[in-house]
């Protein structure tokens, strides 16, 4: 999936427009991990969600951006440096209902998990 996506043609099994690619540093490792995953924008703003398909624990690409939150993020017309930030409270709250509003299945996976799903915001270190 990240070879097709970055030679610029279809994503097996995906819509390339709703892809992004999100490269965090290992915790344990140092080394750099490349996650492909659903790019949410809201407002201007863009999201990624940790829902793992509705696993029981967090993925690993989170606990990497918690303990290191640089990322860089490719997307189908842009590549930027980004920070990560884990929404909490009603910054999670209201990020969380404009996301369930564009993709409904998040809903879903929630509901099948005891976890609090994160979502996580990241802010374009770049401005462009």
């Amino acid at each position: 999936m990240i070879e097709q996506f970055r030679a610029g043609g279809e994503v097996e099994g995906m819509h390339r427009d709703r892809l992004l690619l999100l490269t965090t540093t290992g915790r344990r490792s140092g080394a750099p991990r490349t996650t492909p995953m659903m790019r949410l924008h809201v407002r201007g703003t863009s999201y990624v969600v940790a829902s793992a398909n509705g696993a029981a624990d967090d993925p690993a690409w989170l606990r990497d951006l918690e303990a290191d939150p640089h990322a860089h993020v490719e997307e189908d017309e842009r590549e930027y440096d980004a920070t990560a930030r884990v929404l909490r409270g009603s910054a999670r709250s209201a990020a969380w209902s404009a996301i369930v509003e564009q993709a409904p299945f998040f809903a879903e996976h929630q509901d099948r998990v005891d976890r609090e799903i994160p979502v996580v915001e990241l802010i374009n270190r770049s401005g462009v």
